[in-house]
């Protein structure tokens, strides 16, 4: 799996890490088991103790925690920050809310002869996390919050770029008052994660990556008949109407699409534009493109990052050159890039026709596609010609308006007047090849938990 610390912005190997072995990940997933026996018996409170102790150490060591992120996947100083923030606030979220969302819900009886029905929330035990690199934490607060918070354990399998990340989670949760064993980082191998997912005392499997490894994953645990969810891909539709706000509008898009250095599932990818201002967006938007800047993601000066790595630098490149062999129009936009770095020049798409395969792809990187819409019809056509369905939005001073045309669009989540956004108390998810099943908020903690329902009938009550 070569897990490794290699700096994107110089492209030095900064340290490597070995592959767990196998005793190691038996003992873990003895430990997580074990772990849970505890666990799952302790108070709501107890649990928020500890989420919120997570919290506050995160705050705590805010800067120390945010270089990782910028060492190991070469995020923007500011950004990384802003993750360790959000992760604290999910952690915090769950504190504040765990009992609440899985308290006893007592069901509806047609007459008192048929007794008390109620519906309770068991933990299932151990769950399998599989995260990526582009939040490093965010990802990993995301599913142990809410299941930690519910009487689950966790294990992790992180990306193999973010090593030191996974482990400072580990030794975060561990200061926190995390029992041994509820949770633990592995760099496990992909035959390691096959068995961990067969192994009987592991009950379910969350993953979010790439729709390949989401594939395997999710064929593995259907195997092994586990519950699972998956967090895939997107190709979000950023829909421009006539009568949007074009300079707040063109301002956001540059964000959407270029935040994390373009390398987010929720980017804004696909901008879909109406005719009426189709020509004045694209002129602004290249300027505000223009004016990004490559450098130092530890410098404020900043404002594009690199890369995740000199691999999905060249991937970028190359899809770019396909998309423009299939007959599409890349215009580079703004100063050249540095040469040393994963950085890729700031591309503009246009001309991508309904025949031109790259129309279906996710470009993971500072690549815009900009579709021209005849009318409002058309461009809801463009948003929903895609094989993902993770986020979106619409842009429009008429809300109402907006709002209806969100209906339209066919993803899991939709904005009006803001490109995607992650919080701590929204619900995140889609459909189609963007996977199933939802993380945070109520429905989050409730997808590894056991929703049993316990019956209290009179015994001289008919069947």
């Amino acid at each position: 799996m070569a897990y490794a610390t290699v700096n994107p912005f110089t492209g030095q190997l900064v340290k490597t890490f070995p592959d767990a072995t196998d005793a190691e990940v038996q003992a873990a997933i003895a430990a997580a088991d074990a772990a849970f026996q505890g666990w799952r018996r302790t108070s709501f409170a107890d649990r928020a103790a500890v989420m919120r102790q997570a919290a506050t150490i995160l705050r705590r060591d805010a800067d120390a925690f945010a270089r990782l992120l910028t060492l190991e996947m070469g995020k923007l100083f500011v950004e990384a920050k802003a993750e360790v923030e959000l992760s604290a606030e999910i952690f915090e979220y769950y504190a504040d809310n765990a009992e609440r969302l899985l308290e006893p819900e007592a069901l509806p009886v047609k007459s008192p002869a048929e007794g008390r029905a109620v519906l309770v929330c068991e933990p299932l035990g151990v769950i399998m996390a599989v995260e990526p690199w582009n939040f490093p934490y965010y990802q990993i607060a995301r599913i142990i919050a809410p299941q930690l918070s519910a009487g689950n354990t966790v294990l992790l399998k992180h990306a193999s770029n973010v090593p030191q990340s996974a482990a400072a989670f580990d030794a975060l949760m561990r200061e926190a008052g995390l029992p041994d064993g509820a949770f633990r980082n592995l760099y496990a191998t992909r035959s390691q994660v096959e068995a961990i997912i067969s192994d009987p005392r592991v009950h379910g499997v969350a993953l979010t990556g790439s729709e390949d490894a989401g594939a395997i994953v999710a064929a593995q645990a259907g195997k092994a008949l586990k519950k699972s969810t998956m967090e895939l891909g997107g190709a979000d539709a950023f829909v421009v109407l006539a009568d949007a706000d074009l300079d707040k509008t063109v301002k956001w898009a540059v964000f959407g699409r270029h935040w994390n250095g373009g390398q987010v599932c929720v980017s804004s990818k696909r901008m879909i534009v109406v005719d009426a201002v189709h020509d004045a967006f694209l002129e602004r938007y290249a300027a505000g493109v223009a004016d990004l800047r490559c450098g130092d993601p530890m410098s404020p000066d900043t404002t594009l990052a690199p890369l995740s790595s000199q691999k999905a630098a060249d991937e970028v490149r190359q899809k770019i050159a396909e998309a423009v062999a299939h007959g599409a129009t890349a215009t580079a936009v703004g100063p050249a890039v540095p040469t040393t770095g994963a950085f890729v020049q700031p591309t503009i798409l246009t001309n991508v026709a309904d025949d031109n395969p790259a129309r279906y792809w996710e470009f993971f990187g500072p690549v815009s596609m900009i579709f021209r819409a005849r009318d409002e019809d058309d461009a809801v056509r463009i948003a929903n010609d895609s094989p993902y369905g993770l986020g979106g939005s619409v842009f429009t001073t008429d809300t109402r308006r907006g709002e209806e045309m969100a209906r339209r669009i066919s993803t899991g989540m939709v904005f009006v007047n803001h490109p995607t956004m992650v919080k701590a108390d929204l619900p995140f998810g889609g459909v189609r090849r963007s996977g199933y099943g939802r993380e945070l908020i109520g429905l989050g903690i409730r997808e590894f938990v056991n929703h049993k329902l316990i019956d209290v009938v009179d015994i001289d009550a008919p069947f």
